[in-house]
């Protein structure tokens, strides 16, 4: 989705569906339309590795309708998850099975973070909530300044919660009670999403809307060092959108970091300087390992980046207009997953597709869940919004009607 905003509150908002749905809403504002092309449909893979399912389980209402990138969080054996009624659960990561639940009644938006032995979870009304990780108990409840659509994140006592309005604070992790605030800007026009605050040596490290990456202090948010990601171009403001929506990762002394219609850059962590960068737009945010950068561009494609220098290594295009998620390392294997709810393995060494499957729910049978090329219309909604996540060697993911699933990839 984009929204219409400004600095001090949200303004206004015009529907998109997704990301394809704002690609056609990109090329109908310009003089002569460009005809909008369906998601590439899935091809048969040669020779591919078997996945097995470990377990599955419905949370709720997942986020329906919405565009909302609420996903599970682990520690340990544990993990936690939410729907957007505020259906908060914790459940046996090894299993699924549900250890316990409580039903906040709150309009869900940004989760699960986890700091400190608590569950955090934001809402769209502006409000942070804080369960012990113990039994689901209430410990806070306070209010920010606006909605949140990125999960809280913590770490030394303090809790840290970005919002749609510029804003990051810096909550007592054990009262909610705020301690510190920063105000950055917010443009005319952005996408519906916010990259969450990452914590690292003592430092938040946060992506805004206006193409900047900023440092602060995790203990009273001074500001470390501010560098600008993005330069909005255009003459339109659709055209100038910039957006860093994806998570920040901290590699080393390194943040990797991806905007929207920007780069993809390299920035030293304790200076702010940028290191190398390269043009290629992406909204949904990137994975690094030891020797490469992972990122999933803005058209579904998915590139294998050098950590060090930049330079593209491969390029994986069969999953054009698939509306991908953040990619997301299962071993040698990179993972991203798609509107229709499959998930896809690629081999990190050269990008070929390994392995596929679909988040559906047991006993589940659905039609074919790809579009219709002649009326380019998408069937019920199955997306995988939030990106997938590695647990003890297994890939969980949720999509957009509550089903969880687990998965292993058989090894080589």
């Amino acid at each position: 989705m984009i929204r219409m905003s400004t600095r001090a509150k949200l303004s206004g908002l015009f529907a998109v569906a997704g990301a394809a749905a704002l690609l056609v809403g990109l090329s109908a504002c310009g003089s002569s339309p460009s005809p909008v092309l369906p998601p590439t449909p899935l091809t048969t893979i040669e020779h591919p590795r078997s996945v097995t399912r470990l377990w599955d389980m419905r949370v709720g209402n997942g986020v329906g309708d919405n565009y909302l990138k609420v996903g599970p969080a682990v520690a340990g054996d544990r993990g936690y998850v939410a729907d957007d009624k505020g259906q908060v659960r914790a459940f046996d990561a090894n299993n699924g099975k549900k250890i316990w639940e409580v039903h906040l009644h709150l309009p869900v938006t940004g989760g699960v973070g986890l700091a400190d032995n608590r569950v955090l979870v934001g809402t769209r009304r502006g409000e942070v909530v804080a369960l012990s990780q113990k039994d689901g108990s209430v410990l806070w409840h306070t209010t920010v300044s606006s909605e949140v659509l990125a999960a809280p994140r913590g770490a030394q006592g303090v809790v840290v919660v970005r919002t749609i309005d510029g804003r990051v604070f810096g909550l007592d992790a054990d009262t909610g009670k705020r301690d510190w605030t920063y105000d950055g800007s917010v443009p005319v026009l952005t996408l519906r999403g916010t990259s969450a605050p990452v914590i690292a040596n003592g430092m938040v490290i946060c992506g805004f809307d206006n193409g900047k990456l900023v440092a602060l202090t995790l203990n009273n948010g001074t500001v470390l060092w501010e560098t600008t990601v993005a330069v909005p171009r255009g003459r339109t403001e659709l055209e100038r959108i910039v957006d860093i929506d994806g998570d920040p990762v901290v590699r080393g002394n390194t943040v990797y970091v991806a905007s929207y219609q920007g780069r993809v850059a390299a920035v030293q962590l304790d200076t702010g300087r940028m290191l190398w960068a390269r043009d290629i737009s992406s909204y949904a945010g990137l994975a690094v390992d030891d020797k490469k950068v992972y990122v999933t561009d803005a058209i579904g494609q998915v590139w294998a980046l050098d950590r060090y220098a930049g330079a593209t290594l491969w390029k994986q295009d069969k999953l054009k207009r698939r509306q991908l998620t953040a990619p997301v390392l299962d071993g040698k294997d990179v993972v991203v997953g798609d509107y229709a709810g499959y998930l896809h393995w690629l081999s990190t060494e050269d990008g070929h597709l390994v392995a596929r499957t679909r988040v559906k729910g047991p006993g589940a049978v659905f039609r074919s869940l790809e579009p219709d090329p002649g009326s380019f219309k998408y069937p019920e909604p199955r997306a995988l919004l939030a990106t997938p996540l590695v647990a003890d060697n297994s890939i969980v993911a949720m999509d957009q009607r509550g089903v969880l699933s687990a998965f292993r990839l058989t090894p080589q």
